[in-house]
């Protein structure tokens, strides 16, 4: 018991005296940065290592560093006798999520300094909590039009659950609030027969209805003439 003490005593009077002993001279920040700067995670770190590598707290360094909106996840680690060394990874922003926030690879919700910088990324919006979900639909889609050389840039789901699709031509989709991936799945199977100087006439798609679908034409467009579509269909 009074080994036990003494140990415990000493190991305070270490500590009591660490910054002075063995202060911490260098603090390395490692990772690949794209859009987070190593100026704000000094500005984060510095009261943490002021008083001395024995009375460095991990953990709090780590909880303070992942607070940054870039911060993916963060390692640190005291590196005897003078050093901290803190590994970060970064988020990659893959969408836009709302008016203001950004959407991660793994589906984390963040809001960057200036949005104005992310503008050209693709626009996501849903019920709180359905952003992991709905990115995966909307990688499902984005890919499946991809293959017909059409590019998906929005996709938007309101408070009653209904979907709607907007291409980087400016056509809207709109699939409702209910078995939207089969009618999108439909969409897909027969939209190309219309053929492609007529699909650049259509404004809009609407899909809600449950054997076909409407089409609306861009202003000043003429009507398809669809008994020579279907002829050409034929040919």
């Amino acid at each position: 018991m009074s080994l036990y003490l003494i140990v415990w005593f000493g190991w305070q009077e270490v500590k009591a005296q660490g910054a002075d002993w063995l202060p911490v001279k260098y603090v390395r920040i490692e990772g690949a940065f794209q859009y987070m700067s190593k100026e704000k995670v000094k500005q984060v770190i510095t009261a943490h290592v002021m008083n001395g590598l024995y009375n460095v707290e991990v953990k709090k360094i780590q909880q303070s560093v992942k607070q940054l909106p870039w911060v993916r996840k963060v390692k640190v680690k005291r590196v005897w006798p003078d050093a901290i060394n803190i590994k970060i990874k970064e988020k990659e922003p893959i969408l836009r999520w709302g008016k203001n926030k950004l959407l991660s690879r793994t589906g984390q919700i963040f809001i960057p300094d200036n949005m104005n910088d992310f503008r050209e990324l693709p626009f996501m919006s849903g019920p709180e909590g359905s952003e992991k979900s709905l990115l995966v639909k909307m990688n499902e889609m984005s890919s499946a039009l991809l293959k017909q050389n059409m590019k998906l840039t929005e996709f938007v789901v309101n408070k009653r659950r209904s979907w709607k699709l907007k291409l980087d031509n400016n056509l809207e989709i709109k699939l409702g609030t209910n078995d939207q991936e089969k009618k999108f799945k439909r969409f897909l199977k027969t939209f190309a027969l219309i053929g492609r100087e007529q699909i650049k006439k259509v404004a809009a798609v609407d899909l809600r209805y449950a054997n076909g679908y409407t089409l609306r034409w861009k202003q000043g467009e003429e009507n398809i003439d669809w008994k020579q579509v279907a002829v050409l269909n034929k040919t």
